[in-house]
């Protein structure tokens, strides 16, 4: 590959990484979501598990083992998209944030959108559709959407052992489509305590948060790895079916993208099914029609300039 072919595919590389970092700043919505409709999912899976076996080799002391994986490590993929997903946060985290605060309901209607557009996008990917895994896909997203509707209040006095399996949970979130580990935070009742671990630089709760991430990370990566591999229609299905779930989270009424608090006394909904006087449906139907409409005309873009969806899975 030439210098200028690797210049262009990095930058891509950092654009699909902001692409993600903004995905993950809003609760309710996966970085995982937008890989898989970029076509980088398996190749970020692998990144992963290739990036987990660095560590084994490393905690083991086989320093010869880790320095052949560390060259043979995709950099040229994994670095851009991390760089691209750390400005997406650092940039666009108040603000996505004062405009959960502000606008909740209109917010919720234009990330409904993207994920909807996202469930058609995503079922393309599907090699060989059939009943089966249609139904599949509908099972899973009706146990989901019944999972999210669970509430828990948050818990006081957090244990590092708490934090550390929170840890674990959360990061795998990440990977999958479908909702963002902040959200599984809030239903675990831990989002309270990991927000005051950041904020208050609790280098103890931080630790056990960041061991448990990191071993969600190797031990899921592995685990979805294979099954992908193994099953992919399948495994497939069952992501479109925690996309059509998670639109729950989304729904605009009564209370935009979840109510999050970050106060220990405060129980957490935002899961809850309402509508809309009419006076306010208006904004965030708009936006969501706009957010699908723009997806699906971008999706159409691409598969006439080189061929449908399902070629995307790794470019």
């Amino acid at each position: 590959m030439s210098v200028a072919s690797k210049a262009n595919e990095t930058v891509r590389h950092v654009a699909r990484g902001v692409l993600m970092g903004a995905a993950d700043v809003v609760p309710g919505v996966s970085g995982g979501t937008v890989a898989l409709l970029l076509g980088i999912y398996t190749r970020l899976i692998d990144t992963v598990r290739a990036g987990a076996g660095v560590l084994g080799s490393l905690l083991r002391g086989k320093w010869s083992e880790t320095g052949d994986r560390l060259r043979s490590f995709d950099w040229w993929f994994a670095a851009p998209l991390v760089a691209g997903i750390v400005v997406a946060v650092a940039a666009l985290a108040s603000v996505i944030d004062e405009l959960l605060v502000d606008e909740p309901e209109a917010m919720a209607g234009l990330f409904f959108g993207l994920v909807a557009a996202s469930v058609v996008m995503a079922w393309n990917l599907v090699d060989k559709p059939s009943a089966g895994l249609a139904v599949t896909a509908l099972a899973v997203g009706g146990l989901f959407f019944w999972l999210l509707g669970l509430q828990s209040a948050p818990v006081a006095d957090q244990t590092e052992i708490a934090l550390f399996g929170s840890g674990i949970v959360a990061v795998c979130a990440m990977l999958l489509p479908g909702i963002s580990g902040s959200f599984i935070l809030l239903m675990m009742g831990v989002y309270p305590a990991a927000i005051a671990a950041v904020d208050d630089w609790v280098w103890g709760d931080l630790a056990a948060l960041a061991a448990g991430a990191a071993l969600g990370l190797a031990l899921f990566s592995n685990v979805i790895g294979s099954v992908l591999n193994r099953w992919p229609d399948p495994t497939l299905a069952v992501m479109v079916g925690l996309l059509l779930g998670s639109l729950r989270v989304l729904w605009p009424w009564p209370a935009g993208v979840g109510v999050i608090s970050r106060h220990a006394e405060e129980a957490i909904d935002g899961t809850g099914l309402g509508w809309a006087p009419a006076a306010d449906l208006w904004l965030p139907a708009l936006l969501a029609v706009a957010a699908a409409s723009l997806v699906l005309v971008l999706a159409a873009m691409a598969a006439g300039q080189g061929g449908s969806a399902r070629s995307k899975r790794d470019p």
